[in-house]
């Protein structure tokens, strides 16, 4: 039976670092009157408020609500307004480090854009990210940067070579994140199942990237049931399902999870 659902952000709940829509929104607010809620992303903090906090209505019951910045390495919770209750940062040295090894690997994969919007780099405290395009770049032109993820694997093969006590992965349409050793979405879950007392086996995930390589897919591969979603669309279907699923069990007063 399942206590929590985790959603990952960009592809799933949103369009990449767009807002969460007015539906999905209401869809949310609806599921956290009924169980715990989390979101997981590469993002950070600032991120995750202008998507979904900000987004979410007064209704919504936002001490039900898990936000995990930056693949999980930092836990935001509700009390009397948003709380950090971890953040695993990095030292200025290893910061020092990836930013350098960042501005090489990038120049001698070829990856110097004519046009970008905002900066490339964004230090994130537990986690650096680079984009491609920017951290502002337009929907369309990320999607049409790297469709075959053949620049973005070109760029994290020559970080692994300088940064081979890191961990260098593949996040959003644009992005490549580094963080320490063994940090991916897995690890955020694992985190999560800790601080939030609730089991793998009490926890279903939703993301559009469950499949081998995909940022998504060690959250499956860790053992937590999984539903893929195609798009923004499809989680709203899938939420609207859950729900349905929670609504009769509750009318019946027996306040079942969702199986």
């Amino acid at each position: 039976m399942k206590r929590l659902i985790a959603f990952d952000l960009d592809g799933t709940l949103a369009e990449s670092k767009q807002p969460i829509d007015q539906a999905t929104a209401e869809l949310l607010a609806e599921l956290l009157d009924l169980l715990r809620v989390a979101v997981i992303s590469g993002g950070d903090w600032p991120q995750f408020e202008t998507q979904v906090v900000s987004r979410l209505p007064r209704k919504a019951n936002l001490r039900q609500l898990f936000i995990m910045p930056t693949t999980g390495t930092k836990l935001y919770r509700f009390d009397a307004g948003w709380q950090v209750v971890y953040a695993d940062v990095f030292s200025q040295e290893e910061r020092s480090r990836i930013l350098d090894a960042l501005t090489r690997a990038a120049d001698e994969s070829g990856l110097r854009e004519t046009q970008i919007w905002g900066e490339r780099v964004e230090d994130r405290g537990s986690q650096i990210t680079f984009s491609g395009l920017g951290q502002l770049a337009p929907l369309d032109a990320k999607t049409a940067w790297d469709p075959d993820f053949a620049k973005r694997k070109r760029l994290q093969a020559a970080l692994r070579t300088t940064l081979h006590d890191l961990s260098v992965n593949i996040g959003g349409s644009t992005s490549i994140d580094i963080t320490r050793q063994g940090i991916d979405k897995a690890y955020g879950m694992r985190k999560l199942a800790e601080h939030a007392g609730v089991p793998f086996a009490e926890m279903l995930f939703l993301g559009d990237a469950i499949y081998p390589g995909g940022n998504d897919n060690p959250v499956r591969e860790a053992g937590i049931d999984t539903i893929a979603v195609r798009d923004v669309a499809e989680t709203r279907t899938a939420i609207s399902a859950i729900i349905a699923c929670l609504r009769p069990s509750q009318a019946n007063g027996r306040g079942d999870p969702v199986p």
